[in-house]
């Protein structure tokens, strides 16, 4: 059971942080006392599947100041508990912050009437001070953006490569039906030769080995699949970067039988040793 706890200066990107955490199937709770930690813990040990194995819980300045002072004390006892517990800290320059906190007009936890943000912010730092000391990671984000921000913590944090953040969907669909709506790109396959015109084959579909057969002989199926291939491997990469975590591919002929079926399943294969995640739906044949 893995439990991260993730901490830091208000301005320095908790909050996005945490929502990286939750988009990657971990079970987040922002702004737990340290008081109720142990309990959390114990129902993660005691009930490990219902939170995939793996949590997060946000702890910062607006938890109660006694809280913080027990820090060490109450992430020992995790450790004691058998929990693999890690801390990520948070922090940038006390100018950035400054600035952050005047672009989005929020209000600091702990500034009040007689006290300044500037003040705020520096009594925000000794709070949190004995968990600075204890994280296991360390993270300025003075000069990250939060772009640069959840790509750091899905590569150091979570292990994992920037194909790995984008789920595929290839689709095959016929144009007589109308093209979907819900995608994002749309390749036409009428200009290819058609099976349809092949007694043998027009009963059968594109997961059929005859008509796979088929179309593999045709020099220009293979043109078009190696073009989309190529399109595809430039193009995707920008689509991670931008943060896109799903992507559809539709792929059309005119019955959506034939043609689309087959390239579609000739993508997805391709596409499977690169992507994590890479589903087919072929809308003609279901």
């Amino acid at each position: 059971m893995r439990l991260l706890i993730v901490s830091g200066l208000s301005g320095s990107g908790k909050s996005i942080a945490l929502n990286v955490l939750e988009d990657e199937g971990y079970y987040c709770i922002d702004n737990l006392p340290l008081g109720l930690l142990k309990a959390f813990a114990l129902q993660l040990i005691n009930a490990p599947q219902r939170y995939a194995g793996k949590a997060a819980v946000g702890v910062d300045a607006r938890i109660p100041a006694e809280d913080l002072d027990t820090a060490a004390e109450a992430l020992k006892s995790l450790e004691q508990m058998g929990l693999t517990c890690e801390i990520i800290f948070l922090d940038a320059d006390d100018a950035i912050l400054l600035k952050r906190f005047s672009e989005t007009r929020r209000k600091h936890p702990l500034s009040r009437p007689n006290i300044s943000l500037a003040e705020a912010v520096q009594q925000e730092r000794r709070m949190l001070g004995p968990l600075r000391e204890q994280a296991q990671l360390y993270l300025d984000t003075s000069t990250t953006n939060a772009h640069q921000l959840r790509k750091y913590l899905q590569e150091q944090v979570l292990g994992k490569k920037d194909e790995q953040s984008l789920s595929l969907q290839f689709q095959s669909f016929g144009y007589k039906h109308g093209i979907p709506a819900d995608v994002d790109f749309v390749f036409d396959m009428r200009c290819l030769p058609n099976p349809h015109w092949e007694p043998r084959l027009r009963p059968l579909t594109g997961l059929d080995k005859d008509v796979a057969a088929f179309l593999d002989q045709q020099t220009l199926v293979t043109e078009m699949f190696q073009s989309m291939v190529a399109f595809l491997e430039q193009w995707l990469p920008h689509f991670v970067a931008e943060r896109r975590r799903y992507l559809t591919i539709a792929v059309g002929c005119t019955g959506g039988q034939h043609r689309s079926v087959y390239m579609v399943r000739r993508l997805a294969e391709y596409f499977a040793t690169r992507y994590e995640n890479v589903i087919t739906r072929h809308r003609e044949l279901v």
